[in-house]
């Protein structure tokens, strides 16, 4: 019997209740959680359009982790590179992780207007942002520029979001749905070149992976605390102990998209 089957709910619930909760690495939930990887595989598919870019933008880059990897892996860095994150933990991780790479870090609010001239980019990359503002993702792209990111789909781990939420309005369970960014996408200015989606299996072994999972994740269950939650994490832990892991799936889709040259304009 492993150590973790050993230990009370009370231990399990502390320790992921203590976790720190900046950036985006995911790597204390091995062993505890599991989350199948889209086919297409994102930070390799960016570090190529990293190496080919001459001014590129990270929105919503967390604690700079992806980022990082990518431009490890790129064949080369673009001269001009620049990120945004908007939560200050993150912010001082991302600006420790990147500043080596040469990535200028910008502090600013998810909902604000990027602060960069228009057409200041040839490429901005993300992966899972909150929601992309398309208008302001068209402005900073040059004609001809590139939109390249993976985002979280709808009903992405709803099994856990509605067993403490309940059943979700279908306006809640739509949003974020591909058809819906792609009509967002192309009335801000972009041409969607390939998007793609994927449902992905995800496994909790353990309640602690649970209470992480929430509190790092924050708008799965808006304003989750431990406390508050008590007696359905519980239940849940019960269920695990029971049952064996508690199945959950994740939803994920891939833009490429760009922005379309004005009639009459050539790129440089």
């Amino acid at each position: 019997m492993s150590d973790r089957q050993t230990r009370t709910f009370e231990d399990l619930i502390a320790e992921g209740a203590s976790v720190p909760t900046e950036g985006w690495d995911f790597s204390w939930f091995e062993g505890r959680a599991t989350e199948a990887r889209p086919s297409w595989g994102y930070a390799t598919a960016a570090a190529r359009r990293l190496g080919e870019a001459r001014a590129a933008l990270d929105l919503q880059t967390g604690g700079g982790e992806v980022l990082h990897f990518a431009l490890g892996r790129a064949p080369r860095r673009p001269p001009l590179l620049a990120a945004t994150e908007g939560w200050p933990p993150n912010v001082r991780k991302a600006t420790e992780l990147l500043r080596p790479h040469g990535v200028a870090v910008v502090a600013t609010p998810e909902d604000a207007p990027l602060p960069f001239a228009d057409g200041a980019f040839d490429l901005v990359v993300s992966r899972h942002p909150v929601r992309p503002h398309w208008t302001e993702i068209a402005r900073v792209l040059e004609d001809g520029g590139t939109y390249f990111a993976q985002h979280v789909g709808p009903q992405s781990a709803y099994e856990l979001v509605e067993y403490f939420l309940g059943p979700q309005p279908d306006a809640q369970r739509t949003a974020r749905h591909p058809d819906r960014e792609r009509r967002a996408a192309e009335a801000a200015g972009l041409e969607i070149i390939d998007l793609r989606a994927e449902r992905l299996r995800m496994e909790f072994h353990d309640i602690a992976a649970v209470v992480h999972f929430l509190r790092k994740v924050i708008w799965m269950v808006p304003g989750f605390t431990v406390e508050a939650h008590l007696p359905r994490l519980r239940a849940l832990h019960e269920r695990i102990e029971r049952e064996g892991a508690f199945v959950a799936h994740s939803t994920r889709h891939l833009f490429h998209a760009r922005k379309a040259t004005a009639v009459g304009a050539a790129r440089p």
